[in-house]
């Protein structure tokens, strides 16, 4: 008898946690995103990063009536292409796992010279959405606020003793860290320092600690720096130069001005660049225009903001839509109503389905092999020289912009790679076996992804050989004469100044 009562109790337990359980499930789903966090119920995991973001991000001073939720509660799983996933990944939200395959290869291999290319870091927007309160986002480094990094006290410290580092041109009237308790259109955030400096400390485990690519008493011509004159490119290249090679003498570092975007440097004059770029815009305006859905959006943000449709619509919207998304901050209300996350969805896939007719196009293409060319010809000059033993420029660093790797990206045939993030990377590798002096090999690396197979000029290479990397030849003989085959040209000079057939 006591051991069929003690059977019923246990089945009883059994069935009340149960119960629990399910009920639990059933009520999270009206539960804030906060909540969810701190009980442990189901997010889906692409989601999740962002919603911890979002759960610390700031509460703006908007009555609760008005506040709108910027990320909503994923309850299914996302389909194949969702605006708001490639949105977060685009912030380059801090907390996803950062991957890396740089340095990676066979270990009878010796890595020779590193050059990157970044994008500068998460910054404040470039335009304001007429009659709309700015998002408050300050911009005065404060290690104790979050996101924040193990180096950014010292970062602070050591930027405010650059009076010795030589900066070309405008560089030098710019500030070496942003400073401004409410940012400045365009300036970097402390997120963009703290994403650098995290691109600079797993740079630096990698190359300085693991291959030993610079020694200890390193010198200024071991080093290659190049920024655009924009304060957000140079303060992205001090912050990632920092973690890399951390309390650096002021005195070894030589910051270059580039005035193009592109960095064709002294050879910019490419009539025919020009032309497919133009080409390019009437493509993306005559997509836009197709876009029922789209013009429908812009007609209602419109009315929310009270300004006419194309006054909306030239203020490029999305750029500060996604400052208000990537920094948790409600999205602009005016007495009219509120701008809310299905205008920023709609605006967000015409983006994403906008990339995808690029590539269908090839007019972009066309356009990104001139305008790389002088950028790339420069990376394989520099590999060759260091082939040859110079141990000049064996580190390079570009701080540019999202319109200076995307078309790099285009010419070199990498169609998957996603449009360039905050803080993206581009990474080109030099190898050599020590016991085959004249054999050297290229790895090209994205964000950490290992990318060099999917390059026009290696993809037909990995198929045929058991060689794991590519040849810096092939990559050379792409950079200096298969990149103009498209153009029906033989030379830059020629492509530039010729109509293509």
């Amino acid at each position: 008898m006591l051991l069929r009562n003690r059977f019923l109790l246990l089945l009883a337990l059994a069935a009340l946690l149960a119960f629990l359980s399910l009920s639990l499930q059933f009520f999270s789903r009206w539960l804030p995103v906060s909540m969810q966090l701190k009980t442990g119920t189901h997010i889906h995991p692409e989601f999740a990063v962002h919603l911890i973001a979002g759960a610390q991000g700031r509460e703006d001073d908007l009555n609760a009536k008005n506040r709108k939720r910027i990320m909503p509660n994923p309850l299914t799983e996302p389909p194949a292409i969702d605006p708001l996933y490639e949105a977060s990944l685009y912030c380059n939200t801090l907390g996803i796992t950062v991957r890396s395959m740089e340095g990676h290869a066979p270990h009878n291999m010796k890595l020779l010279s590193v050059q990157v290319l970044i994008r500068h870091g998460d910054r404040y927007p470039l335009y304001a959405i007429p009659k709309t309160k700015r998002p408050d986002i300050d911009c005065v480094l404060e290690p104790s606020r979050k996101p924040s990094h193990p180096r950014l006290t010292d970062f602070i410290s050591h930027m405010s003793r650059g009076a010795e580092g030589q900066m070309d041109g405008i560089l030098n009237g710019l500030p070496r860290f942003p400073s401004h308790s409410f940012c400045e259109m365009g300036e970097l955030t402390q997120t963009g320092v703290v994403q650098h400096l995290r691109n600079g400390q797993l740079l630096r485990d990698i190359y300085i600690k693991k291959h030993k690519l610079l020694p200890k008493d390193w010198t200024a011509k071991q080093l290659y720096l190049e920024s655009t004159g924009k304060s957000r490119t140079l303060q992205s290249g001090l912050a990632l130069l920092y973690s890399f090679l951390p309390e650096f003498d002021w005195r070894k570092i030589n910051f270059k001005h580039q005035w193009s975007t592109i960095f064709c440097s002294g050879h910019c004059d490419c009539p025919m660049r020009n032309h497919f770029l133009e080409e390019e815009q009437r493509r993306q305006y005559s997509f836009r225009v197709k876009n029922i859905n789209l013009e429908k959006t812009y007609i209602s943000m419109a009315k929310v903001v009270g300004v006419p449709t194309r006054q909306l619509r030239a203020s490029n919207p999305i750029d500060s839509l996604l400052c208000h998304f990537c920094h948790n901050v409600s999205f602009p209300c005016t007495k009219n109503g509120c701008i809310d996350i299905e205008h920023f969805k709609v605006i967000k896939s015409h983006q994403i389905e906008d990339e995808k007719e690029r590539h269908e196009k090839q007019l972009y293409v066309k356009y990104a092999k001139l305008a790389t060319h002088p950028l790339l010809n420069q990376t394989v000059n520099r590999m060759y020289r260091i082939a040859q033993g110079k141990k000049e420029e064996i580190f390079a660093l570009y701080s540019a912009h999202d319109v200076t790797l995307s078309p790099v990206l285009s010419s070199m045939g990498l169609t998957e790679a996603r449009f360039p993030r905050f803080a993206a990377r581009l990474v080109f590798e030099l190898w050599h076996n020590p016991e085959k002096k004249k054999e050297h090999y290229v790895r090209i690396l994205y964000n950490g992804e290992d990318v060099t197979f999917q390059t026009s000029f290696c993809r037909d290479h990995e198929r045929r050989s058991n060689q794991p990397l590519c040849p810096l030849d092939k990559f050379a003989n792409f950079v200096q004469k298969e990149m103009f085959l498209a153009l029906n040209s033989t030379s830059y000079y020629d492509a530039c100044h010729q109509r293509s057939v």
